[in-house]
């Protein structure tokens, strides 16, 4: 049962276990809450049959220990639904940021920030509210209601049929709507992600929108969008209460038929007006938390949509592999690898070449011939359809990705950078380095040019993602976390893409020293930023369609030889005006 419960309800293991415990918990309260009706009985009864004398205090002792047990019961309930639910909830978050870690990039690729951030956090809170009150609620509803039906059935099964008959009812009905209710959540939470992605690319997209006059037009669409949430949302809540209050409907009929039957069979003699009387106060006591209990299962259904969508990272493959390297060296080799995203269009398809060790090797080639994607897999950041990496030997394939990455240095084309100061930023290269390490590794990538003239220098707040910063001094800051890294294999993707003549040459300068006996893979547009590579890797079509020193490609007059005659003729090229 724990392990259904976890599967069903995206769960860990003790949190499955505090369901159960919150489950009980809920029964003994509502249980609890029948003791008072039971004394009441008891009264009425001794009031009728003329014995109150002498049970005055007996009562008045009853009295305490039903508010004695009430408040033992909801302390107990309060424990193993609210506080177990909120350490469920931090479990639960970090179990799904733990798995995005060790999910392949592939992932990413399929889904938006706003979608994975609504996982994380709105997902996690509504469970966090489902968990806290309706599953247990409704499990304790039903627990306490068969237990109080198998007990009321000893007094008068005719009587126990009058006032249950409806439970089944209204269960039903609601039930029976899961489809519709599944299918109504499934659009609200589509059209929530929709407005979600809007406003992100808005705020993300702001100095496009003003730039080309776009504002009115975006936000038109926008409110369009934030429209349809209202309505969707609308259309939601009505498409549950349709159910809910029908069922509600149905269930208060069971008063109506317990007072109905009991009065025929009052008349009739064959019932006394005692049990009449203990039947109408259950039965009233008995609706109210199956009242809210119908609620709480029409919005468990509703937390299916959520549910999936956290159990499609939970439950979607990792990276896995042997923590010990076994690499002897460091080349990096491709052995006829193929690759495509998510099953899409192909990209690789039959890449073969070998990085060696102590020298640079450059992948060029047109827009879209896998130059990215092959740095990329080199770091196992996606696994390939077919074919074999190795780095000196060894597979990959079969080693685990943090692990692995202990071997790169990466610097991306597209940098990222954290609201804190340019040391810290630095130091995400290697968080156990000192200052001094640190410094000397900012030094490598020039990025003292400019840190040195901030009002706080070294210690200066660079903004969210380096707002504050140009994208030249961006990627400088970039490059000095690889050589604070200071690992084996350096990935280059464009890496002097955002910087001017005379930084790039500062850069390469650089490189070149810290490249001794290392590997170095280079993606790079522009030719003079490769022309000093020991090895030109063309790449055009998912092939690898010639590879060597630029000299011979250059002599070959191949794909490379084209390319540079290009970039040269366009280096010549003026902007002038029509006269």
């Amino acid at each position: 049962m724990i392990e259904t419960l976890q599967k069903h309800y995206a769960l860990s293991r003790q949190g499955a276990k505090d369901l159960v415990k919150g489950c009980v918990a809920c029964a003994v309260q509502n249980l609890s809450f029948m003791f008072p009706a039971c004394l009441l009985y008891l009264l009425v009864r001794d009031l009728l049959n003329g014995s109150l004398a002498g049970r005055a205090g007996w009562y008045a002792a009853g009295c305490i220990a039903c508010i004695l047990f009430i408040l033992a019961a909801t302390w107990f309930q309060y424990n193993s639904t609210y506080l177990a639910t909120y350490l469920e909830s931090g479990v639960r978050r970090v179990t799904l940021a733990e798995r995005l870690r060790k999910i392949p990039l592939s992932f990413f690729g399929k889904k938006d920030l706003a979608d994975l951030t609504s996982t994380l956090m709105a997902d996690c809170a509504f469970l966090e509210t489902a968990f806290s009150h309706f599953i247990p609620e409704l499990a304790g509803s039903i627990l306490s209601c068969l237990l109080v039906a198998a007990g009321i059935f000893f007094f008068d099964w005719r009587m126990a049929l009058a006032s249950l008959w409806v439970l089944p009812v209204s269960f039903l009905i609601v039930w029976l709507s899961a489809k519709v209710q599944e299918s109504l959540s499934r659009k609200s939470m589509a059209a929530k992600m929709a407005c979600a992605d809007g406003i992100q690319e808005c705020i993300e997209t702001v100095r496009d929108l003003k730039s080309c006059n776009a504002e009115e037009a975006y936000l038109n669409g926008l409110y369009t969008k934030i429209d349809t949430v209202e309505h969707r949302a609308i259309v939601s809540e009505l498409g549950t209460a349709v159910f809910v209050v029908s069922a509600s409907l149905v269930l208060k009929l069971g008063i109506a038929t317990t007072a109905l039957v009991g009065s025929v069979l009052l008349s009739g003699g064959s019932l006394d007006v005692l049990t009449f009387f203990a039947f109408l106060l259950v039965a009233s006591r008995l609706y109210e938390p199956l009242q809210g209990a119908l609620q709480n299962l029409a919005a468990i259904i509703s937390a299916r949509t959520n549910i999936a969508r956290m159990n499609e990272i939970l439950c979607h493959p990792t990276q896995e592999g042997c923590d010990t390297l076994t690499n002897l060296g460091c080349d990096i080799t491709f052995e006829h690898v193929g690759f495509s995203y998510s099953g899409g269009e192909t990209v690789l398809r039959d890449v073969s070449f070998t990085a060696k060790q102590g020298q640079v090797t450059a992948l060029v080639g047109p827009s879209g011939g896998g130059k990215t994607t092959v740095s990329r897999l080199a770091a196992r950041f996606w696994d390939i359809d077919r074919g074999k990496i190795t780095v000196g030997g060894m597979d990959i394939s079969k080693i685990d990705p943090e692990r692995l990455m202990s071997l790169y240095s990466i610097v991306f084309q597209d940098v990222t950078l954290f609201n804190t100061t340019i040391l810290e930023n630095i130091r995400l290269g290697r968080k156990d380095a000192d200052d001094d390490e640190v410094l000397a590794a900012a030094r490598l990538a020039n990025v003292d040019e400019f840190a040195e003239k901030l009002p706080d220098q070294w210690n200066s707040d660079i903004g969210e993602n380096g707002c504050r910063l140009s994208g030249g001094e961006r990627q400088r800051i970039s490059i000095a976390r690889a050589f604070l890294k200071d690992a084996p294999i350096i990935l280059l993707d464009e890496a002097t893409a955002s910087l001017d003549v005379e930084n790039e040459t500062l850069i390469q300068q650089a490189l070149s020293r810290l490249i001794q006996n290392k590997t170095v893979l280079i993606i790079a547009h522009r030719m003079r930023t490769v022309a000093d590579a020991d090895k030109i890797v063309v790449l055009a079509d998912g092939y690898v369609a010639e590879e060597g020193s630029p000299q011979a490609l250059l002599q070959l007059g191949g794909r490379y030889a084209n390319m540079v005659k290009l970039q040269s003729a366009n280096q010549s090229w003026t902007l002038a005006a029509d006269t």
